[in-house]
């Protein structure tokens, strides 16, 4: 019984209405084995794995743990075979503490069926020991950052004694140094048996991690092979169904003259007496050039995007130009009306309007440009969407779907639409290619690109270093809400970035 699969997956096939997302898959996973699920948004990854985890029921098709076939008609039914999954999108309870999160809906009991605290509390900081988090587990969770919050999602399915464990975009707000503590508690767990499938579009990490990499294009297994058997060049293109000759496209763009420039730009915390998030800040941006604001978390770098944008209100201190005139923006539609767009970090917290479809989503930052008398004009707004859906290839069934079903990478993209549509001179972008897949970033890298060669400005912010340096003219790097270093495009190298941000 050695060599039996800990989880097999044989000939899934699953439909939505209007949509086959897999189609004759089959997938296996071994004990104390790291297997890389890669692919394009939409690919299928999710929709694979909301099965195995009892998500979603296959239209066809067999799973097998441990050599035994089972059928899961719930959440319940797959955590009961062994199977935790941790998603992008944490399954927290704020306001709840860190061991309840940890052990909902199965707290330990006392003889007399009430909750045993104590034993909540030693049962939930053994097991953020074991994964050198040594934290208050009494304490609320909303009052620790994301890298912590992603370490207790871990602990909550470690305390499920899970012996296959999804994880999906694990490090997407991680930092280096948080990402090699988590690699560490992933070797720790294949030594224990554990099999563990990862989901990344970081393929540095998957070649890091993994043991053997399954790749799926269009809802169809493409192919499995050992991570040191598979070049990275054949990865991309069993995933994206070509190569892409030029991953990071060659900068044309002429850069022109002052476009932008912030003078002594500081931002209280409103939280703390004395202490600044954005301390004293001063830069110029061109037009034609694409600025990169570089930084570990916390640094400052995105809170200086908000306060250009008015996102505080009149909290921040100091002076915006655009093109030599002093402006003063206190909101975000004073923003947009001052040729401003601005890309959250969050798509879905603050990106996109979720329930909406995806035309609204995309006209909602231009709607007078869609109104006639004062009415909103449906057909106006359809012919105004539509030549973006080619020229920004967002693969959607119909302008009148809901943007949550789209993929990552093409909601990101109407995201892009909505801001184009307001006719920007200066774009503001906090992670383009956070959660999107690697044909995607190239193609949002192109636009950048032609964006610039027009004459628009554009700030960057990324935490992929590589990113950072192949798409900046020029690079800032900030630290503690002050910039601490200036880099021009040849200047700039992984290792003077990444000490002027520490």
């Amino acid at each position: 019984m050695a060599d039996v699969p800990l989880l097999e997956m044989k000939h899934i096939g699953k439909a939505f209405p209007g949509v086959q997302a897999l189609r004759d898959v089959s997938f296996d996973l071994h004990k104390g084995e790291v297997v890389g699920l890669v692919g394009e948004n939409g690919a299928g990854k999710s929709t694979l794995m909301k099965i195995v985890s009892g998500v979603h029921a296959p239209d066809e098709g067999e799973i097998l743990i441990n050599g035994k076939s089972l059928r899961f008609s719930s959440p319940k039914d797959a955590e009961s075979a062994g199977v935790a999954v941790i998603y992008q999108e944490l399954s927290l309870v704020p306001s709840l503490s860190v061991m309840e999160n940890v052990l909902m809906a199965r707290e330990p009991r006392t003889r007399w069926k009430t909750i045993d605290w104590r034993k909540m509390a030693e049962t939930a900081t053994e097991l953020l020991t074991m994964m050198e988090m040594p934290i208050d587990v009494r304490r609320p969770v909303e009052e620790f950052g994301v890298a912590v919050q992603q370490m207790i999602e871990i602990a909550k399915a470690l305390s499920l004694n899970a012996r296959i464990l999804v994880m999906d975009e694990p490090t997407s707000s991680l930092s280096e140094q948080e990402t090699k503590r988590l690699f560490g508690i992933v070797r720790r767990l294949k030594n224990r048996g554990v099999g563990i499938v990862y989901i990344s579009h970081k393929l540095e990490e998957i070649y890091e991690i993994a043991d053997r990499i399954a790749v799926l294009r269009d809802g169809l297994h493409v192919g499995t092979a050992p991570a040191n058997e598979l070049p990275a060049e054949k990865m991309i293109q069993w995933m994206v169904g070509r190569k892409i000759d030029q991953f990071f496209p060659s900068r044309e763009h002429r850069i022109g003259e002052e476009l932008f420039r912030v003078s002594s730009l500081t931002l209280p915390d409103p939280q703390k007496q004395g202490v600044a998030l954005v301390d004293n800040v001063s830069f110029s941006l061109r037009a034609g050039e694409i600025l990169g604001l570089a930084g570990l978390r916390g640094a400052g770098n995105s809170e200086l995007l908000g306060a250009i944008f008015g996102r505080f209100g009149g909290l921040p201190r100091g002076e915006i130009f655009i093109k030599g005139k002093k402006v003063n923006i206190v909101s975000p539609p004073q923003a947009i009306a001052n040729g401003m767009a601005y890309l959250t970090n969050d798509r879905k917290a603050s990106g996109l309007i979720l329930p909406m479809s995806v035309m609204h989503n995309m006209t909602i930052v231009s709607l007078k440009q869609m109104t006639r008398f004062g009415w909103l004009h449906p057909l106006l707004e359809q012919r105004t969407c539509s030549p973006f859906l080619d020229s920004l290839g967002v693969r959607t069934p119909s302008l009148r779907s809901e943007v949550s079903t789209l993929s990552g990478g093409n909601q990101q993209k109407v995201i892009l639409v909505k801001w184009l549509m307001s006719r920007p001179n200066i774009l503001l972008l906090d992670e383009p290619t956070r959660g999107i897949d690697v044909g995607a970033k190239a193609e949002i890298y192109s636009l950048m690109n032609n964006w610039a060669s027009e004459g628009k400005g554009i700030l960057l912010i990324t935490s992929e270093l590589p990113e950072l340096l192949a798409m900046s003219d020029r690079i800032l790097v900030m630290h503690r809400g002050k910039i601490t270093a200036e880099f021009t495009d040849k200047e700039a190298t992984q290792e003077n970035v990444m000490a002027a941000a520490m």
